[in-house]
């Protein structure tokens, strides 16, 4: 152990020198691992441009220059600041350093980024509450549908900070396109005008929510409803009768399950293995560093129940306890700026979204708090109080004017969306979003001849090249079909159709169009005269089902012979190839209004073996129903006889032994049967001859396609349009010049002056006079008429009120509710004489002033009343 001066200096410098060694090595490392991370960054970052540039549709669209826009067409409030926009600039300026000194660690505000005229705006006068005159902007989803679909979607420069700049919505509407943060600006300034609780968000989330990569994503479309599961409620009945034992060997069973599940484990596990890897997401080192921008909706305004977010550039909702968002800086409305001062390691599940918490959220403009009143340490308010007093008196100057102040309006012109552009809706008229194993592309309507405006492809791998099932959407089509889906692995193909059909169709299913094939056809029924809901058939048989008949048929069953014949149909003249017929089956309701045992329930006509069969319904308390079976004469036996025997007519009466049934009541029976049989015959014929039309009339429809348009849809109606330009020129060359007449104000007193071609002073002066006294008698006669209403309802009310009070006692509750329903009427239009009076007394001397412009620019009067 050394000791003394010497050996205390010899071990401080050895000291030394090991902390220089240590502190270099440290260094070493530390670059070491930044050189490592700036590999890997750059590694990710260029495998995220080529997922990217593979995966999301919007890398497919050029860039586009923002710097070439033209700026010159603007209004002054988007090239300068107003008094009230500079003060809140200072404001927010202010708030800023006191945000970065008692919060040094987090990143700066995004608070006033520069618009597309380089002037800075603060973010809230950059949402202009707006709503649209179209029905499906006034719900959330589809303004956020709306937005989705007609912004194209451009990432951040830098995805680990916010932009610079900020445009309005009007000019991000224009060139349709912009970043998550444009998105969320106009799809909350929809919202807002909508009347709901909507904020725009910056925050962070995930690199897919960023990059609008939903290639691992299930497509919406294709998500099931969660099915309320349903409690078994089993019924123990002792008197049931009890089932066969099983046969089958249960070791045969368990070894032929477990082959199967080995065999089908085994083609999962290859199959999954494929998926994974195409599937596998990367690791993301910039995880909870990337910047996005979304929308959040309050619960209570607009009946929302709870809280949730918005993607924009996707148009789907999100709990606030989605994974995907990993953090929250601030948020704003059109009012109000707040920071939110909680802890976001868990991303926004903790996250309380009472921005009236002063705790939890920090408001910048507050009329009853100060701008900030963050939770400090015990340090920082020492340093808060060391500072010099005068500053400290500069500071509660300014705080006390920022309390009282309020946001200026927006600085941006009215968000305006035409018929068309909002039609078109997707940028160039299509849109393609790529899901896991599901491609969706949509086109505006009108875009495809044939009206598809939507279409999805299932694929069995997560390459999207092997299709499974292709869905389509269609729309304005003269046909009513709606949608299609085709299944490529059976060939399967169903037709969807709007209610319209010439022959009512509904649902068709087919693997081919040729005639006698299998298919599947539905009807709606309030559109047919035999109440026909399904049809179902192929080559050997025929399934007709009905619904709401007057003789309480629900089922038809047809057997067919393979073989044709040719068929003439009673009534129609037509001959059709008929398939033989081998058996008609009918099913029928109860019909209360009969007895069971003469009530059929089944009626089945054995053509070939010339028989027909007859059940009847149950009678209460009876397990057996009453049958009776004919057996028609042959046809040399119908020449020699027409008397019913025994034998032709086999009966059975449930709960009797005895046959009670006369034959003369059994041979009219026959009789009755016999020709309905007939009749039923055609019937099928009929049947099988419309099924060929409609076959016929899909093929013509599908080869000639023709898209509908609205009557007032103008530029579609090429018909319309021509009647209607028709009916104009016929107007004009039978009364030539009466528009001009019926548009000129003065015609009627320069008629009066016997139409001078040109005016002297004096007849100017006198007609303007003249003009403007007819107008002030109309105003007033107009006053007059409504005053006179008013008065009337107003004596009307009286006597009510009079005749109430008089009969108060004497009147029944019918009575007294009729005369305060009436009573109530007569208040509500004198309430509605009121206002119009009121308004006609002050828009009168507005409007009397606007003619009076108006006949001092007259080019006729402007030479003589110019200067007058």
């Amino acid at each position: 152990m050394v000791t003394g001066p010497g050996g205390e200096a010899l071990a401080e410098d050895r000291g030394i020198e090991m902390e220089v060694l240590e502190e270099k090595e440290e260094e070493e490392q530390k670059e070491e691992e930044l050189k490592a991370l700036e590999i890997s960054s750059e590694l990710h970052d260029t495998k995220t441009k080529l997922s990217v540039e593979q995966i999301c549709f919007s890398s497919d669209v050029p860039d586009f220059d923002w710097n070439s826009i033209d700026t010159s067409q603007l209004p002054d409030s988007y090239k300068m600041n107003s008094p009230r926009e500079k003060k809140l600039l200072r404001i927010a300026d202010h708030y800023h350093q006191q945000y970065t000194h008692l919060c040094p660690e987090r990143k700066p505000l995004f608070l006033h980024p520069v618009n597309e005229c380089g002037v800075e705006k603060f973010v809230s006068t950059t949402v202009r509450p707006t709503l649209l005159p179209y029905t499906e902007l006034y719900h959330w989803d589809g303004c956020a549908s709306f937005v989705s679909d007609y912004l194209t979607m451009e990432p951040l420069k830098c995805p680990l900070t916010p932009p610079s700049s900020l445009y309005s919505p009007t000019t991000i509407l224009k060139y349709q396109r912009g970043n998550c943060f444009d998105f969320s600006v106009l799809l909350c300034s929809m919202l807002i005008g909508a009347g709901y609780d909507a904020y725009c968000v910056n925050g962070y989330a995930t690199h897919n929510i960023c990059s609008l990569d939903e290639s691992l994503e299930e497509c919406p479309l294709l998500r099931k409803p969660q099915e309320v599961p349903k409690e078994d409620v089993k019924k123990s009945n002792k008197y049931r009768v009890k089932s066969l034992p099983d046969m089958h060997s249960k070791f045969e069973l368990q070894q032929e399950a477990k082959k199967k599940a080995e065999t089908e484990a085994t083609e999962k596990k290859e199959r999954g293995e494929r998926d994974m890897e195409a599937e596998e997401p990367t690791c993301d080192h910039l995880c909870g560093l990337r910047v996005h921008a979304w929308v959040l909706v309050l619960s209570g305004k607009r009946e929302v129940p709870e809280t949730f977010f918005i993607d924009p550039f996707t148009g789907n909702s999100y709990s606030t306890m989605d994974e995907q968002f990993l953090g929250i800086e601030s948020v704003w409305n059109h009012k109000n700026y707040w920071v939110n001062m909680q802890d976001c390691r868990n991303g926004c599940k903790d996250l309380v979204f009472d921005l009236s918490d002063a705790v939890h959220w920090e408001i910048m403009l507050s009329e009853t708090d100060k701008p900030l009143q963050l939770l400090l340490g015990a340090e920082k308010k020492n340093e808060l109080f060391d500072r010099n007093v005068d500053d400290m008196e500069e500071e509660e100057e300014e705080e006390e004017e920022e309390i009282s102040f309020a946001m200026p309006p927006s600085w941006v012109a009215p968000i305006q969306i035409s018929p068309k552009e909002f039609e078109t809706r997707c940028s160039q008229g299509r849109k393609v979003i790529l899901y896991k194993k599901a491609k969706l592309e949509k086109w505006a309507p009108y875009f495809n001849g044939n009206g598809l405006v939507k279409r999805l492809t299932i694929y069995a791998d997560s390459n999207w090249t092997e299709a499974v099932e292709v869905k389509e959407w269609f729309k304005n089509r003269e046909d009513m079909l709606d949608m299609r889906e085709v299944n490529k692995q059976t060939q399967l193909t169903t037709e969807y159709f709007s209610p319209g059909h010439l022959f009512g169709l509904k649902v068709h299913a087919y693997k081919s169009m040729n005639p006698q094939t299998e298919r599947v056809m539905e009807f709606y029924t309030e559109t047919r005269v035999d109440g026909l809901q399904k049809l179902a058939e192929n080559a050997s048989e025929m399934k007709e089902y009905f619904m709401g008949r007057d003789d309480f048929k629900y089922f038809q069953h047809t057997e067919f012979r393979t073989k044709r014949k040719k068929v003439t149909l009673a009534g129609v003249g037509t001959d059709v190839n008929s398939r033989p017929i081998v058996q008609i089956k009918e099913c029928f309701h109860r019909n209360l209004q009969k007895p069971a045992d003469e009530d059929i329930a089944e009626r089945v006509f054995l053509i070939e073996e010339e028989m027909i069969q007859l059940t009847y319904h149950l009678k209460d308390k009876y397990i057996t129903a009453s049958k009776k079976d004919f057996f028609k004469p042959t046809e040399s036996y119908r020449k020699q006889s027409e008397i019913m025997t025994p034998e032709m007519c086999i009966t059975y009466q449930a709960g009797s032994s005895e046959q009670h049934t006369k034959l003369v009541h059994l041979y009219k029976l026959l009789q009755k049967l016999t020709e309905e049989e007939k009749q039923l015959k055609q019937q099928v014929w009929r049947s099988q001859a419309e099924v060929l039309k409609i076959l016929e009339i899909r093929e013509n429809e599908e080869a000639d396609i023709k898209l509908s348009a609205s009557i007032y849809d103008t530029e579609r109606n090429e018909k319309k349009r021509q009647e209607y330009e028709a009916m104009m020129n016929a107007k004009k060359d039978e009364f030539p010049g009466q528009n001009e007449q019926d548009l000129d104000y003065l015609a009627p007193f320069l008629i009066q002056m016997g139409s001078p071609e040109k005016m002297t002073r004096r007849q100017a002066l006198r007609l303007r006079d003249n003009c403007l006294s007819d107008f002030k008698n109309r105003l007033v006669s107009k006053a007059n008429i409504i005053q006179a209403r008013f008065e009337k309802e107003v004596e009307e009310l009286q006597k009510k009120n009079q005749l109430f009070q008089e009969n108060q006692n004497q009147l029944s509750e019918k009575e007294e509710a009729d005369l305060l329903a009436d009573y109530s009427e007569t208040m509500f239009r004198i309430h509605i004489l009121a206002l119009r009076l009121d308004r006609e007394k002050q828009t009168a001397p507005q409007k009397y002033l606007a003619l009076e412009e108006k006949l001092r620019k007259d080019p006729r009067l402007a030479e003589h009343l110019g200067h007058a």
